[in-house]
């Protein structure tokens, strides 16, 4: 089964993580099929915490994929802050 899920990357004690769409049975840090964004908890100042290309994660689970707990959080608050800026200016 195709997953999106988070790889971890980073340094000790500064965690940063991609989002990529791999198959289930890879390890964690395995072999990814793509990478659609990217989740820094530790974010500071004007850095982004969170960049996801919507359309990809779209097109993948509307082919099967299954988002992770985490990665299921992060797009629908990733979907809704872009949502946010679209009504304020309508």
């Amino acid at each position: 089964m195709v997953k999106i899920r988070l790889t971890r990357g980073g340094a000790k004690k500064r965690p940063f993580y991609h989002i990529v769409v791999t198959d289930q049975r890879n390890k964690r840090d395995g072999r990814a099929i793509e990478r659609i964004g990217y989740y820094n908890p530790v974010a500071r100042g004007a850095e982004p915490r969170v960049q996801i290309d919507t359309a990809r994660v779209d097109h993948w689970v509307g082919v099967g994929a299954q988002l992770s707990e985490k990665v299921d959080q992060l797009y629908r608050d990733a979907v809704k802050a872009a949502a946010e800026p679209a009504q304020a200016a309508a």
